[in-house]
């Protein structure tokens, strides 16, 4: 059973865990041109990042908790950072961490960091 809060990650996927509910999948893909990315959850395309200084996110339709609102936006923006700049594995985990304290997301840092 998963704790009251955290994250799940499966490759490029991850799910934010809130009150004992998972909410996900959060996911990415390239856009069709290759000059941005989609971003998703559960499959649907909820905003885009076009470039460093355009991004656009609108989770409302799916009537999500804000705090996993908060959470994933916070993960989703260290997911982007991480693949854009081409960070290790080592380098994109730190980020994460480093970001959700930032955030005062401490309850969703993941147990083995």
């Amino acid at each position: 059973m998963p704790g009251s809060h955290g994250l799940r990650f499966d490759q490029t996927q991850f799910w934010v865990i809130h009150r004992r509910t998972e909410y996900g999948p959060f996911d990415y893909d390239w856009s069709p041109d290759l000059s941005g990315m989609e971003l998703l959850y559960q499959g649907v395309k909820f905003g885009e990042v076009c470039s460093r200084q355009e991004v656009f996110a609108d989770l409302r339709e799916f009537r999500l908790p804000l705090r996993v609102v908060h959470v994933a936006s916070v993960v989703m923006g260290c997911v982007v950072l991480g693949v854009s700049g081409g960070y290790n594995d080592a380098e994109k985990k730190a980020l994460l961490v480093k970001t959700l304290q930032e955030f005062n997301c401490h309850d969703f840092v993941p147990k083995a960091a």
